[in-house]
């Protein structure tokens, strides 16, 4: 009985110490400004946004007439495009190194020339879609 008893007191005892290291957590209502505030600061500016202040740029611009690709034709596409590919695209623009654009802009017309070639829009006279 007494091997029980100190068994137990040592259960106990381990117990109220463990209880002790318990860490205590706080939660709050977050009013809807304050969400709506967080998410605008997360994502101050949309995909759509963003690739539309790059293809304004005249430099964009000027290349993408030397390379062949109407500029309002290219709007037209990027508003075709879903929020989460519109960020993708911006966030590749944003990350490309000094001078990228340029890559940037190539793949603005790899884009379009594929979906020419799927036959999803008529950008370039020079395709033939497959449908």
């Amino acid at each position: 009985m007494k091997r029980f008893q100190r068994l137990l007191a040592v259960l106990l005892s381990a117990s109220v110490l463990n209880l002790t290291a318990v860490q205590s957590a706080q939660a709050a209502l977050v009013s809807t400004e304050e969400a709506a505030r967080l998410a605008g600061a997360a994502q101050s500016e949309s995909g759509h946004a963003r690739l539309a202040a790059a293809l304004a740029r005249d430099d964009v611009r000027a290349e993408m007439l030397r390379q062949g690709v109407d500029p309002t034709l290219a709007h037209e596409r990027i508003a075709a495009l879903t929020d989460d590919e519109a960020a993708r695209l911006a966030d590749q623009i944003d990350s490309a190194p000094a001078g990228g654009i340029i890559g940037a802009i190539l793949l603005v017309f790899f884009v379009l020339l594929i979906t020419d070639i799927l036959g999803l829009t008529k950008v370039f006279p020079f395709t033939r879609p497959l449908r």
